[in-house]
């Protein structure tokens, strides 16, 4: 028995106002007629139940889908959505377990005529249970980063400002600055963890929003440098090599040196020696590779560098980084690749297309 998922659901409407493919949705969907007969059954309820398609339309919604609670009870039986309270529009989600101790995650919505009226349509939503864990286990891990991650900068803040308001009288100017010059530096350090924190919302959301400026890039990427040089590390260790000229570029200045402070600061904490980035067009837009001296990454961790919490060396920080900054490329259009240098250090290559005025998130 062959049906069109979209028809049997009464079309799904997006933001655009066109039929979406039940197919396409992360999560999965079953419909049933006001028989409770199964009339549609996309490919991710297949895949999160174990059960094809085929084997269950057709059936009865508590014959394909047999779902129980940790205590025994047929979810059908006791929730009886075609005979029970005519006001019920919904049921929550709740972890049900399917035949063999499949625990999946269940919401159904039951689709009237009228207010009261019979059930016209039963819509069940489904989500695997190990996606849920994977996000609670995230979510858990980024608590507990933050939360380290505030203790050291608060605890100093807390520390000197006790100690300059007891004890004001006993300390000489000089050491009066350097406390607090301690303590901007630990403003600015939960500053940008909390900006981090806002980009990682946004990115996890599709809310990031780029705003696009008409940017020069040679000359974004010498400020980054020279900015690197006032902070004490040698000029001669950095190299600007710009190919031919490049497109003009509309990209969001402020993401962009986001994109720039992250990838050399990372070659010149974590890498060593000559640190070269190289400026070039490619197609309709710019690429920018970063490449360092240093230890390179592994090959059998290239594959989690922008995965959140990677971390390259026991040297601190969130591990939100390179996160962050595959999210800025990615809202701009752009691709981000690693690998090795040719001298054997981390290699980073993104690139973004030349844009157009205005903005976009």
């Amino acid at each position: 028995m062959t049906v069109d998922g979209r028809a049997a659901y009464g079309g799904l409407p997006d933001t655009a106002g066109l039929l979406l493919d039940p197919d396409e949705l992360p999560d999965g969907l079953v419909v049933a007629d006001e028989t409770g007969q199964v009339v549609a059954f996309n490919a991710a309820a297949a895949r999160i139940t174990g059960i094809p398609a085929d084997e269950v339309l057709g059936k009865h919604i508590s014959e394909a889908l047999p779902l129980e609670d940790f205590e025994g009870r047929h979810w059908w039986e006791y929730t009886d959505p075609y005979g029970g309270l005519a006001t019920r529009t919904r049921q929550p989600e709740r972890s049900l377990l399917l035949p063999g101790g499949r625990e999946v995650l269940v919401t159904a919505r039951y689709v009237r005529d009228g207010r009261c009226g019979p059930v016209r349509r039963l819509v069940v939503a489904l989500r695997d249970t190990v996606a849920r864990s994977r996000q609670e286990r995230n979510s858990a891990e980024l608590i507990a980063t933050v939360a380290h991650e505030l203790r050291s900068p608060l605890t100093s803040v807390k520390g000197f400002t006790a100690t300059l308001l007891a004890k004001w009288e006993r300390f000489t100017d000089e050491q009066k600055r350097l406390m607090l010059e301690t303590v901007e530096a630990d403003a600015d350090r939960l500053t940008r963890l909390i900006a981090e924190l806002l980009d990682i919302a946004r990115i996890d959301a599709g809310r990031l929003e780029v705003r696009r400026q008409i940017v020069d890039m040679e000359a974004t990427v010498h400020r980054h440098v020279e900015r690197l040089v006032t902070a004490g590390y040698p000029p001669e260790r950095f190299v600007v090599r710009v190919s031919g000229p490049l497109p003009e570029m509309w990209v969001d200045p402020d993401k962009l040196d986001q994109i720039l402070a992250n990838l050399l600061e990372n070659a010149v904490r974590h890498g060593s020696g000559t640190v070269t980035i190289a400026v070039e067009a490619e197609g309709e837009g710019t690429a920018v590779t970063v490449s360092d001296e240093g230890p390179g990454i592994p090959a059998e961790l290239v594959s989690r560098v922008f995965t959140k919490f990677w971390r390259g060396s026991r040297r601190g920080g969130t591990g939100l980084g390179l996160y962050i900054v595959k999210g800025l490329v990615e809202a701009h259009g752009g691709t981000i690749t690693v690998g090795s240098a040719p001298s054997g250090g981390a290699q980073f290559r993104f690139t973004l297309p030349a844009g157009t005025p205005g903005f976009a998130s």
